[in-house]
């Protein structure tokens, strides 16, 4: 009751003098002091006492580019979020936000990551084993095959690329199960695509809820958490405003960058129907949605699509110039008390101390198999680089078609929960095509088996059909740290005009270097090999070789130069990094062999026992952004006897499967230069004009004789050299390349064409 209001009866005043009246009125200001003052206070309390504010982020693809603009005007302005709710995109940049990171280290690691990668879901080249590097980089298609029926390839991305990607970023809270208990509060939505129902994501493994949100129908494949099998949240709820509120939300943010619908004449790809077919439902609900909003910010980004990561920055600044239209409402919220400056994430040691490593029992695969993909072991101390090349190199292997993994705590350590689940798709029917020079046109046919007989076990055959029927058969079983073994048989044969040296003819006419021959090699290998200090390829085996090597120019008989059995043993070492095999970038290759001949049918009577040692170093380097240099050297030799002839090391030409010895050489012409010994050097460098557009010029010298070796000639002066230029092309068949080839001590020039992958 306010002062003004108090009513004092007439016969109750009149007993009282004016001072008794002050003092009366003295007695009441007294009694109401206090209540003045406390409501005071009140009113003072609650105009510090900051409301809570919820921010709500729609998905929208690369659109979501928007949300780290507006995140950096809400942190100009001193706005601090108590809680987020995302989905999609949203569900992304809003749990790196509740993860603790602000918004310019947001801004900085989407400027890093490359989107092409990260949607073609990028297996790097040294993942691969490297059988898996030669057998890969042979077929330009690859589909499923079962009961003599072909299927249909799978394309959609495992996600494993986002996977390691965000589990690094996240390592701060890799152990938080509870959402809530995030620096910031944070949720994110889930579509069950078997019931169509919306699932609310706020428990768990925080990576694996922003996968699952963010899994966009037919470019993703489903996450499955806790027996629910997941995709993209757009499809159910996209502005999920109801769930923040629930949170405890005073004042809804919300950042809108969905799509309205499109007229038809703009429906013209698959990618902009299966966003319509998302939005139908949800542009409807979000009429009462904004309504329910305090503060709507919607970027205007119509001219971008769901994948214009290229032009992340410009989304940006769309965001940013959205939230600054509604400048003067963010700051309404904020005053000189309440004023928030979200500091930079101090983000964790990249170190992980691998206490365990936890998997389910699999069929087809043991733990050395995977332990050995992993390449490390229980107890082991890695960084997040590590786990992610063990996690590629499972990948890159094709034999599971779900991989995922969090990180438990274990005292000081961590345990390592490895969730695989294995492709069922184990034949595949697998199509290539090549053109060069040598063997000229082929097309090849491939059948691959996994788990044949035993498990971790490989069988691929080859069939190439064209100008020379070939066939290239392998069966391998790979058994991680352990050593591995398999065995191979391949047949090679081709018919061209060849050295003399080929033929073990010494011609009496100098001017006849050549001669036409056909060529058949039949070799099988038994091997076995195994990781060495884990980067290594080591191993050895046996080898029965046949050899038919017939001329029709010869004057004999049966024309035949050579029909002869060989039996060795061999070793080899091998190192690959190269990040791409025919126009690498960067990385290393290192190879070495020595093979001792032991015994032979030897259908020229000059076969004695003789060893062949070899080597080839590589390294390509950027120089800047589209150009990169090649450099390598070859070596090899013979040791003991007198080499026989068809063993030699053999030169010239460019495109082809190099065999046996046989190796290319620019500026000359193939198979044309030849000796028991040879150094070689040589170096390309390559200009990207436009994407996967190469043009390049290359050099090459070297010594090449018999037994070089012995006297200190093969330092001097090269006798032979030859320089290429040429223009490459990347596609699905595989590089498609022409070379313009000369030498200056030849007087004609060559023009190869190599089209396709090398088989």
């Amino acid at each position: 009751m306010r002062l003004n209001q108090l009513s004092v009866p007439n016969n109750f005043s009149k007993g009282f003098s004016s001072n008794s009246v002050w003092s009366l009125a003295a007695v009441l200001f007294m009694f109401l002091l206090p209540a003045e003052k406390s409501f005071s206070q009140e009113i003072k309390q609650d105009s510090i006492k900051r409301p809570k504010i919820g921010l709500v982020l729609s998905g929208g693809g690369a659109k979501g580019f928007a949300h780290i603009g507006v995140l950096k005007v809400l942190e100009e302005a001193g706005i601090k979020i108590d809680y987020i709710g995302g989905t999609s995109m949203g569900s992304v940049i809003g749990g790196l936000y509740a993860s603790g990171y602000n918004a310019s280290q947001i801004d900085s690691i989407f400027k890093k990551t490359n989107f092409d990668e990260l949607i073609n879901d990028y297996i790097p080249r040294s993942s691969k084993n490297f059988y898996g590097k030669k057998n890969d980089e042979l077929y330009a298609i690859v589909l499923p095959f079962s009961n003599f029926r072909v299927g249909i390839p799978e394309a959609l991305s495992k996600g494993m690329y986002n996977y390691n990607l965000l589990s690094s970023l996240t390592r701060n809270v890799r152990h938080i199960r509870d959402f809530n208990k995030l620096p910031t509060p944070f949720l994110c939505i889930g579509t069950n695509i078997e019931t169509g129902e919306e699932v609310l994501l706020n428990k768990g493994n925080l990576v694996q809820a922003m996968m699952a949100s963010a899994a966009f129908p037919s470019l993703f494949t489903p996450v499955e958490i806790d027996g629910n099998l997941l995709v993209d949240g757009g499809v159910v709820n996209n502005y999920p405003i109801k769930e923040v509120r629930n949170l405890g939300a005073d004042i809804i943010i919300g950042v809108d960058v969905q799509d309205d619908l499109m007229k038809r004449k703009n429906l013209k790809n698959a990618t902009r129907i299966l966003v319509q077919i998302t939005n139908l439902q949800s542009i409807d609900k979000m009429k009462s949605k904004i309504k329910d909003t305090d503060v709507y910010i919607k970027p205007d980004i119509r001219d971008y699509g769901v994948i214009s990561f290229d032009k992340g920055e410009e989304i940006i600044r769309k965001g940013e110039e959205a939230a600054f239209a509604v400048y003067e409402k963010i700051k309404s919220l904020v005053n000189e008390d309440n004023f928030y400056k979200k500091p930079k994430l101090k983000v964790a040691t990249d170190t992980i101390q691998i206490q365990k490593i936890n998997t389910d029992r699999l069929d087809n695969y043991t733990k050395e198999y995977i332990r050995g993909k992993l390449r490390f072991k229980p107890g082991s101390t890695i960084t997040y680089d590590d786990l992610k090349t063990g996690i590629n190199n499972l990948n890159a292997t094709q034999n599971f078609s779900t991989i995922s993994y969090c990180l438990q705590p274990d005292g000081a350590k961590d345990d390592l929960d490895l969730v695989l689940k294995e492709n069922p798709t184990q034949t595949y029917l697998k199509l290539g095509l090549h053109y060069d020079g040598l063997y000229k046109s082929a097309v090849l046919l491939n059948l691959t088996h996994k788990k044949t007989f035993l498990k971790n076990d490989v069988t691929s055959l080859d069939i190439i059909l064209g100008d020379n029927f070939r066939y290239d058969f392998n069966y391998y079983v790979e058994n991680g740290f352990n050593i591995s073994f398999g065995f191979r048989s391949r047949l090679n044969q081709f018919n061209r005009n060849v050295t003399t040296s080929l033929s073990g003819i010494i011609s009496e006419n100098p001017n006849l270097n050549l001669i036409n021959v056909d060529f058949l090699d039949l070799n099988n290998q038994a091997y076995f090999q195994t990781i060495f200090v884990q980067k290594f390829l080591m191993g050895g085996g046996l080898e029965y070789k046949y050899l038919k090597i017939n001329s029709p120019t010869l004057s004999n008989t049966e024309n035949i130069i050579d029909k002869s059995n060989y039996f060795s043993v061999f070793g080899y070492l091998k190192y690959d990094s190269f990040d791409n095999k025919s126009f690498p970038r960067s990385g290393l290759y290192f190879s070495s062999d020595l093979q001792t001949y032991l015994a032979s049918s030897d259908y020229t009577n000059k076969f004695k026992p003789f060893s062949i040692a070899k080597a080839e170093v590589a390294a390509a380097r950027t120089l800047f952004r589209r150009a990169t240099v090649k450099i390598g050297a070859d070596a090899g030799f013979n040791i003991g006897s007198d080499s026989i002839a068809f063993f030699d090391f053999i030169l010239g030409g460019f495109g082809y499967n190099k065999i046996n010895n046989f190796n290319y050489f620019y500026g000359y012409d193939f198979l044309s230069i030849a000796g028991n010994s040879f150094i070689k050097a040589d170096i390309t460098l390559d200009y990207e004009i436009l994407k996967k557009n190469h043009v390049n010029f290359s050099a090459n010298f070297a010594n090449l004789g018999d037994d070089i070796f012995t006297t200190v000639d093969w330092i001097s002066m090269p006798k032979y050299s030859g320089y290429a230029v040429g223009y490459g092309l990347e596609t699905i068949i595989g590089p498609i390349e022409v070379k313009q080839s000369w030498s200056p001590e030849m007087s004609k020039s060559f023009t190869w064409f190599s089209i396709g992958f090398t088989f």
